[in-house]
């Protein structure tokens, strides 16, 4: 074969790669993106890393689907988001909304604004009014999808609920971070999410063995989360390692022998192993002030998201492989009450921030280093700041347990919050309420929701 064969077909296979990737990243739908012919998991887009049998896999804790890849060819098994990110049902599936269909519903004229500073040459001269952003970023735990489809340039989530979210993926959805299967016919595969056109999340049988997930109690200066463990959002199985720098040299040590991780200092961590041996380790991301924050499924609040400077210990404990797809029954609309700092009481069907909906979408907002997101299905009311000392600063939001979170002046509590619309039984549309004018926002108790409700 001459010089010029070779150096012609790199070019042709380089310019096929570019179109497939320009067709993907800019709108064009499944019917103009050609995919290689498949007629079995060996002959589909993908890379096989392991042979293996996926059935010993899978497993009701953790994720599990069929994915359809753009030419045809099919795999089910286990599944791990990025290869080694999300696994499991409570993880997030995360996006930024294509739009905003309840801005629609607000007169134009009432729709919030904000101030922008703006300069010439550098020099402050004034504030501009503009239309406040209200395309939202969308979360869903993967067990309240359904299934997830590539439309070209946008990304169709539908919920057990029935409900429909449209993403753009041109905006970092989780939908590109491709996806691993332990598929029963080809073993572990790793498909390239450019080429993948449908996922369906189904419940998984019960099977043998699966990796042990981290569980643990995680202390911080604002109290102790217990739950399941994702360190630095992404490491939660026994098998991740945990790499770092030691005075003996680099070291990768498996999750599954750590007994605790204390923090030291802003780089730097203690790790003490099961048989007792202990590591000083910093350097990386893992160990130091570049760990982007440890994940807790706590029970009581749903997830929360302890930053590295709020982290002080964990100390990890078996804790069972978590809750299957069928536990998380559909979500139902958002409903209760709004009070006005006026006296008003409006009744009906909620949407919060002209955009939460569902009892299964989440309230986020922090406290002292903590993020919370807190499933609207355990809250029973919400009290903007207001009024006198803390309360000037922190919003409170009470769960249906009866406990209270005190929370700051930001996220779904701050003044970029968009307001509600309150859908009163006869009226021919909804009642739309500034959140500077919220008193309060009661929520009716959904019948059914994972985490289960406790307390009142």
């Amino acid at each position: 074969m001459t010089r010029a064969t070779i150096v012609g077909g790199v070019i042709a296979a380089a310019l096929i790669l570019l179109a497939l990737a320009f067709a993907v990243r800019h709108g064009a739908g499944v019917e103009n993106v050609v995919a290689p012919a498949a007629t079995s998991p060996t002959t589909a887009p993908a890379t096989t890393t392991t042979a293996g049998t996926a059935v010993e896999e899978a497993h009701p804790g953790f994720l599990y689907g069929r994915l359809t890849a753009l030419g045809g060819a099919v795999y089910e098994g286990r599944l791990r988001w990025g290869g080694d990110q999300e696994a499991f049902w409570g993880d997030y599936f995360n996006g930024r909304k294509a739009r905003n269909p309840w801005a629609a519903r607000v007169p134009p004229e009432k729709l919030p604004g904000e101030r922008r500073p703006f300069s010439v040459f550098g020099i402050e001269i004034g504030l501009r009014e503009r239309p406040a952003e209200l395309v939202r970023l969308f979360m869903a735990r993967f067990g309240d999808i359904a299934r997830i489809e590539a439309h070209g340039k946008e990304v169709r989530v539908t919920l057990k609920s029935g409900g429909v979210f449209d993403l753009d993926r041109l905006e970092a959805s989780d939908f590109d971070d491709d996806v691993r299967v332990w598929d029963g016919r080809g073993g572990v595969v790793d498909l390239d999410s450019r080429l993948i056109a449908t996922i369906e999340l189904l419940p998984a049988a019960p099977s043998g063995a699966a990796p042990s997930r981290l569980h643990g109690t995680v202390r911080t200066r604002q109290g102790d989360f217990t739950g399941f463990v994702q360190w630095d959002r992404e490491k939660c199985v026994g098998s991740d390692d945990l790499v770092g720098r030691a005075a003996s040299g680099d070291q990768r040590l498996r999750f599954d022998t750590i007994r605790s991780i204390a923090r030291r200092s802003s780089d730097g961590s203690l790790v003490t192993l099961l048989d007792g041996r202990e590591f000083a380790i910093s350097g990386t991301r893992d160990a130091g002030d570049g760990n982007r924050g440890i994940y807790v499924d706590d029970l009581r609040y749903g997830r929360v998201l302890v930053s590295w400077s709020a982290f002080e210990r964990v100390d990890f404990s078996p804790g069972g492989d978590g809750p299957a797809y069928g536990d998380f029954p559909p979500g139902r609309p958002l409903s209760g009450s709004v009070t006005t700092r006026d006296g008003r009481r409006l009744e009906g069907r909620l949407v919060y921030d002209l955009d939460e909906s569902e009892t299964t979408e989440t309230l986020d907002a922090p406290s002292d280093g903590v993020d919370y997101t807190v499933p609207f299905g355990l809250i029973a009311s919400v009290v903007p700041a207001g009024g006198e000392g803390e309360d000037a600063v922190r919003g409170r939001v009470t769960l249906h347990s009866g406990e209270v979170l005190k929370l700051e002046r930001k996220g779904d509590l701050g003044e970029g919050n968009a307001g509600l619309l309150v859908f009163v039984e006869g009226r021919p549309s909804p009642e739309y309420v500034p959140w500077a004018d919220v008193a309060r926002v009661a929520l009716d108790r959904p019948q059914t929701f994972y985490p289960p409700l406790t307390g009142r």
